[in-house]
């Protein structure tokens, strides 16, 4: 009986323990897509509405343009900006009031082409915040160490220099990822880990020359898949699972997409992952094996509907997911039918779950508070929030949303009922 009992505990721990990961509260955000890169928080206590005045504006700082998501801690909102296309600038804000606290700045600009030139060339990746280590990615490759408290640099590295890359044609675009005493990015033609310390390369692997020159758009994720806890990458030609600990490509698969644009960051759900991408379509992928016979990956079905630029959430075996026809899509994930797919938003949405609701902010300022109902899109209310562009990924903490519009960082309260 005593074993039973142990047993059951241990189970109930190793569920409780998985929940935690596939989902977390938001008292703060301090990386990519939120507590733990997936969008989905728990705890929340969100409005029935967001019309009705409940949004109330806290405050409004004005700085130059960035597409980095801001970070926020309990007092402290961190965010990035492209100042005279010249400068890489990082600054820390009062929670409470916006006021600069301090700003680090370091030369870095570069012109992007073709069709992402029309919204402009900055800064793109959204930093890390772990301890007191701040982890920013400028454009032209390089990832620099920051003291959060003060704002001095603990250390830079160059990829271009330091593994004699090309810069990368559309810039920097992945996030790092900041896990125990590493950290990972893809930049330098490949992904890399990093010794948190001090910035020494440990490895590099998944050199990928797929598309146009560079480093890929895709931030990566570290799950526990098939019994080995791992790094999920997706390049600019495939998705695969990478060994934390050596560099090892421990499996990988061909993700088909138009000029190398996989972008969005993969989606893991126990053993299978979802993706999608710009020319290729939407896929779900398993994962099989051990580190002991090898692991292999097959895919288990594939939608022609495509992502683009917006990584989607899963609720109750769902994935809801924009698209790049700017339509938004349900899709079953145990069959990859789409349940619905509606009439044109906007070109980009970030999105944040919390049980059955959805918050999407669209780029032309307008906020959407949706409910997950895979039998037809349920559109609770909207409402705009900002008369400027809004690319950056929301971030929401303690019932405060944060939205970096182009040239200001924006805070609103919301009041519960």
């Amino acid at each position: 009986m005593r074993n039973r009992s142990y047993l059951f505990w241990l189970a109930f721990t190793f569920v409780f323990a998985a929940r935690s990961f596939s989902s977390a509260s938001a008292e703060s955000w301090t990386q990519w897509r939120g507590p733990d890169r997936t969008g989905l928080l728990t705890g929340q206590n969100w409005p029935q509405k967001i019309s009705d005045g409940r949004l109330k504006s806290k405050w409004q700082t004005p700085l130059d343009s960035s597409y980095s998501s801001p970070l926020v801690t309990e007092d402290r909102v961190f965010v990035t900006e492209t100042r005279d296309q010249k400068t890489e600038v990082v600054r820390a804000l009062s929670r409470e009031t916006g006021k600069e606290l301090w700003s680090t700045e370091w030369p870095g600009a570069m012109t992007v082409p073709f069709f992402a030139a029309a919204n402009g060339s900055w800064i793109r990746a959204t930093p890390a915040l772990k301890g007191d280590d701040l982890f920013v990615a400028g454009i032209r490759d390089v990832l620099v160490c920051l003291d959060a408290n003060n704002g001095s640099i603990k250390w830079k590295v160059d990829f271009v220099e330091a593994t004699g890359s090309q810069l990368p044609t559309f810039g920097c675009a992945c996030s790092p990822l900041v896990d125990k005493d590493a950290v990972y990015i893809q930049a330098g033609g490949g992904f890399a880990k990093l010794d948190r310390a001090d910035g020494r390369v440990v490895w590099t692997t998944l050199q990928d020359g797929g598309g146009m020159g560079g480093s890929a758009f895709s931030s990566p994720i570290i799950a526990t898949i098939a019994g080995h806890r791992q790094a999920v990458v997706q390049t600019r030609s495939k998705l695969a699972g990478v060994d934390l600990k050596s560099g090892t490509e421990l499996w990988s698969i061909p993700v088909e997409a138009f000029r190398g644009m996989n972008i969005l960051t993969p989606t893991v759900i126990g053993n299978r992952i979802f993706t999608s991408s710009y020319g290729g379509g939407s896929f779900l992928f398993e994962v099989a094996g051990s580190m002991d016979d090898g692991f292999k990956v097959s895919q288990i079905w594939r939608n022609k509907v495509q992502g683009y630029m917006s990584s989607p959430v899963v609720i109750d075996g769902h994935v809801y997911l924009h698209l790049r026809n700017q339509r938004f899509a349900c899709i079953d994930l145990s069959t990859g039918k789409d349940k619905w797919i509606t009439e044109p938003f906007g070109k980009y949405w970030s999105l944040i779950a919390a049980d059955d609701r959805i918050l999407a902010l669209d780029e032309r300022g307008e906020l959407l508070l949706i409910h997950a109902n895979p039998e037809k899109f349920d559109l609770i209310d909207r409402q705009k929030v900002s008369e400027n562009p809004t690319w950056a990924h929301l971030a929401i903490a303690d019932g405060q949303l944060f939205i970096r519009e182009l040239q200001s960082m924006h805070v609103l309260d919301w009041a519960n009922e």
